[in-house]
């Protein structure tokens, strides 16, 4: 498939993110949304072949808007520089954790995973609490040498491991985390190879015993109703 105009049209968004110009290169957005689309269609249906939990869906109920919600923000700039994707068991939904993309040109795309959503504290307490009881489990999952190659894992973090856990516990620095998650950085050119896809699965496959130890954690996690 090809990824051309998706990569050149937010690269000429970041230099002219605003209204005007948006609505001025209409047809141009509608072709790069539609590749990335294709590439979210491609994305789920192998992804639903590697991991049992994931289910087909709609590639638009699992991208997210290219425009900004600016209200409380003191960057006014409209649209994200961005195409993304969150590819779970429930969609898009952060919780269960799945498979995200963004593609971003200039060094700035990545394959993600985990639970990024750190303002969830019961989400974050349930995770705690599986490393706390399961520590030598996940040690084995983020020490796996095809995981490790690829992944270091991320997360907004405490500066001390938090009541009621064991500061000597072996995964004591996981337990001061309040949020878990993957990046794995990808180039222009990575992306506009011939079957980006298949490359893009390949990464996904090697998260996936951290993203199931994640939502084995989260199981009776039930989302707030904002």
């Amino acid at each position: 498939m090809s990824t051309d105009a998706m990569l050149a049209y937010l690269s000429d968004l970041r230099e002219h993110n605003e209204r005007e110009w948006f609505y001025a290169n209409k047809a141009r957005y509608t072709q790069a949304c539609q590749e990335f689309e294709t590439l979210v269609s491609q994305l789920v249906q192998k992804l639903c072949r590697m991991d049992e939990s994931i289910l087909p869906a709609a590639p638009k109920r699992l991208t997210f808007k290219l425009v900004r919600d600016t209200r409380f923000s003191h960057d006014k700039s409209p649209y994200h520089l961005a195409f993304r994707a969150h590819i779970g068991p429930k969609g898009k939904l952060p919780i269960p954790v799945g498979y995200y993309i963004r593609i971003k040109p200039g060094g700035q795309s990545f394959l993600g995973g985990g639970l990024f959503a750190d303002q969830f504290k019961d989400a974050t307490g349930m995770v705690r609490d599986a490393i706390a009881a399961r520590g030598e489990k996940w040690e084995r999952i983020i020490t796996e040498p095809a995981f490790a190659e690829c992944f270091t894992v991320g997360g907004t973090a405490l500066k001390k491991v938090p009541q009621g856990y064991n500061p000597n516990h072996p995964q004591a620095e996981y337990l001061k985390n309040k949020s878990w998650y993957l990046e794995y950085p990808v180039t222009d050119g990575q992306i506009v190879q011939e079957d980006f896809a298949a490359f893009a699965v390949r990464i996904f496959a090697k998260m996936k015993a951290f993203n199931g130890f994640l939502n084995g954690a989260l199981a009776n996690f039930q989302m707030p109703k904002w």
